[in-house]
């Protein structure tokens, strides 16, 4: 748990994401998190709460990343609310078109990475270093936290019911929602309806 994190992330070194993260600086918002590990929970650059000391702060290349090495999503600031990253489009069309993929379900269910890497055109193997490499996360692991950002958008802005939530986010069953949910967030779904985010704009 809190593996350590690149000293760079997209090219990014630490010196200037510091420098970023202490501005609060909007344009660099989906561009990395920052994970603090005396609390266990990561953030967005423009996360409005008392700036932690630079000696206790990892960088990671994306949400995914930070829950990989153990950290949970900030309930202020919202990473899923975060635009999603286009730094990292050095393999730009495998990723894209896997993420894309992703997006639309390729890895709920049933789906498997080896069938996803066939759509893309490259091997499973393949497919998951560029996603290792660009996003610091395996595919599954990326799909997992997109489902949760997807859950947590419409928990926050919607009044469906959990049930529903947790099949349009993709989840397999409303179990298995909860679970991953309650993992990531340290409580169920129903309590974070009532956390309101910071305005971090």
């Amino acid at each position: 748990m809190h593996a350590p994190v690149a000293p760079s992330v997209h090219g990014l070194d630490f010196d200037t994401m510091n420098a970023a993260r202490f501005a609060r600086d909007p344009a660099y918002d989906g561009i990395f998190f920052i994970a603090v590990r005396t609390t266990g929970i990561y953030c967005r650059p423009v996360c409005r709460v008392r700036q932690p000391l630079t000696r206790n702060i990892s960088f990671f290349p994306s949400a995914a990343a930070a829950e990989r090495a153990g950290y949970r999503p900030c309930l202020k600031c919202r990473p899923e609310s975060a635009p999603f990253c286009p730094a990292w489009n050095g393999t730009k069309t495998t990723v894209e078109r896997a993420l894309k993929l992703i997006d639309e379900g390729a890895l709920d269910g049933e789906g498997t990475v080896e069938a996803l890497a066939a759509r893309c055109g490259v091997g499973a193997r393949h497919l998951t270093r560029l996603f290792r490499q660009h996003l610091g996360a395996s595919p599954i692991e990326v799909a997992q936290t997109r489902r949760v950002q997807r859950a947590m958008q419409m928990i926050a802005h919607t009044q469906l019911p959990m049930t529903e939530i947790a099949h349009a986010a993709g989840f397999a069953s409303l179990r298995r929602f909860n679970e991953v949910i309650s993992a990531r967030y340290g409580r169920p779904p129903s309590e974070l309806r009532k956390v309101r985010p910071h305005n971090v704009t």
